[in-house]
């Protein structure tokens, strides 16, 4: 059994780490308070454009046989823009997202699949299994993710799948529904499905639109994509802060709980101490009495 020294030591010890993860989990509450309010907020902007766009894509109708950004690439190739932390501590965030990509990777019998990368924790992932990754996407970094980061890996993306290497770009990010709840999720982008988000109404042929419906779905189509994926960046990113918000105040009540079992533990065997002590002088004493 350990000595009533060693347990002081162990209640320390642990009362420090809880104060860590305390301190951590309230700078992961401040975190995610900001990016939940920018993550909601950019839900109905994210969901009109693509209602937009399937009933202006509706409206062409046979025209979006000649628009590549509707139709498979002429390649074999996947580009998947994956999703992940920077840093650990943010219990099955990670560990989720990966299992994910596993599951999807054995449906596609690992065909030729091409990464781009947010985030070092999947860059490390990618990098020991050998599977190709094309970009490592660290400026800016997530913390600091805006309008500006997603509109350059949506012109990157874009570009891409115009060089006809690919047939396809999806993105895998993880969703968050609620404070414990953070679904992966898979999200394709390119080409543009024609049925997403679609309502089953076909009126833009009802109304007069300047500049001409070809026009507008030209311009419309890379504000979409760069419109998704900022909206992936910021749920991923406050589901982080979500998950290590959680893990880290489970740690605390963990580290609570094991302090106060330490300190019960140190309580008997001080107790037992101070008996035993009180013994040796009441026996010394009667033997001096004899």
């Amino acid at each position: 059994m350990a000595s009533i020294r060693e347990l002081r030591t162990r209640i320390k010890s642990v009362g420090n780490i809880k104060q860590i993860t305390r301190a951590m989990e309230m700078v992961a509450t401040t975190k995610l308070r900001r990016f939940q309010d920018r993550a909601i907020a950019s839900r109905p902007y994210a969901q009109e454009i693509a209602q937009l766009l399937a009933r202006l894509s509706s409206a062409l109708g046979e025209g979006l046989a000649d628009r590549p950004l509707f139709n498979a690439g002429p390649g074999n190739a996947t580009a998947v823009l994956m999703v992940t932390s920077d840093r650990g501590l943010c219990g099955a965030y990670n560990s989720r997202l990966f299992a994910a990509l596993e599951e999807w990777l054995r449906a596609q019998d690992r065909g030729d699949v091409r990464f781009f990368v947010y985030g070092r924790k999947g860059f490390q992932y990618l990098s020991k299994r050998g599977l190709k990754i094309e970009r490592f996407l660290v400026e800016p970094p997530l913390e600091k993710v805006d309008f500006r980061a997603a509109k350059f890996a949506a012109k990157t993306t874009r570009e891409l799948f115009l060089s006809g290497e690919y047939r396809s770009v999806l993105v895998l990010y993880t969703a968050f529904e609620s404070m414990v709840k953070h679904v992966p999720t898979w999200l394709q982008i390119l080409p543009v499905e024609r049925a997403a988000g679609d309502t089953g109404e076909s009126d833009a042929t009802d109304v007069i639109l300047e500049p001409d419906l070809e026009t507008i779905l030209d311009r419309l189509v890379p504000r979409y994509v760069e419109t998704r994926i900022y909206n992936a960046l910021l749920e991923s990113v406050t589901s982080e802060y979500a998950s290590r918000r959680m893990s880290m105040k489970n740690a605390t009540d963990a580290a609570t709980e094991m302090q106060a079992i330490l300190k019960g533990i140190y309580n008997r065997k001080r107790q037992e101490t101070i008996t035993k002590d009180l013994l040796d002088i009441v026996g010394g004493a009667e033997a001096l009495r004899g």
